[in-house]
């Protein structure tokens, strides 16, 4: 009996069928769903807010004093700076504005992930550092698309889809010049790292050695050595810590 035309058959199904599994593998991966969130993001960005007022960068990597941090959009506008984080997320999604870790609930399995906010906190600190500018003009914005649902109950500046635009719109008090704006723009556009793939390689090499317990680190406002400790007393007994060495001139302290 002559195989040849089932072989055929079932090379040619195989021909386009893995090819189809590598796709679908690679648009469910963590980089993969990033990238489509940045992007409906700036197509949202695009279609909603004028370009002339709300002058915008992507993909923003900034030295920082313990390695760099990325920013994945910045909005500069005369009322203020707006610094997006994207999640392209689905499921149920709990969490408060100070809890460190937030959850999602995705069918019958359970994810912590970085409260945005207070990964968002530091992207603020590092524009602040760049352009030197108030504060109080920095705001920060989360957006989550993928058709997630909000299980608790969440700040005005965590948003869905497209209200990160009515979030930004609010702000109506001009607080800079459209000077002042260009200049800001020109600021960044000159102290960011180039947008290339070996940035991002050491972005995620900074992210592995803040990660490990081992690695040495510098203190983000005096420079000096960050060293492991442990409280001593009281409700937060035996909890480990990074404390400054310069302590207690300097009191910087991050949690591990």
């Amino acid at each position: 009996m002559d195989f040849t035309p089932v072989i055929a058959q079932v090379w040619g199904m195989l021909a386009w069928f893995i090819p189809a599994a590598l796709l679908i593998g690679l648009l469910k991966s963590p980089w993969a769903k990033g990238h489509i969130g940045e992007l409906l993001v700036r197509l949202f960005a695009h279609w909603q807010l004028d370009k002339q007022t709300y002058r915008r960068l992507h993909n923003v990597t900034l030295d920082t004093p313990d390695g760099t941090t990325q920013i994945d959009h910045v909005f500069l506008s005369p009322y203020g700076i707006f610094v997006l984080e994207t999640k392209n997320m689905s499921g149920w999604i709990f969490g408060s504005e100070k809890q460190p870790l937030w959850t999602q609930k995705l069918y019958k399995r359970t994810f912590k992930f970085q409260n945005p906010l207070r990964q968002n906190y530091k992207h603020l600190k590092a524009l602040e550092a760049t352009l030197g500018v108030n504060p109080e003009h920095l705001h920060s914005v989360v957006t989550f698309v993928g058709g997630s649902t909000f299980k608790t109950q969440v700040p005005a500046n965590v948003t869905q889809g497209i209200g990160f635009i009515r979030y930004i719109q609010s702000f109506q008090l001009p607080v800079f010049s459209a000077a002042e704006v260009e200049a800001m723009l020109h600021a960044l556009q000159t102290g960011r790292r180039a947008p290339t793939l070996a940035t991002h390689r050491e972005h995620v090499q900074n992210l592995k050695r803040r990660s490990d317990p081992t690695a040495e680190r510098q203190c983000p406002k005096c420079g000096s050595a960050l060293l492991m400790r442990t409280v001593k007393s009281g409700a937060k007994a035996g909890l480990q810590f990074w404390g400054c060495s310069a302590f207690p001139k300097c009191r910087t302290m991050q949690s591990l």
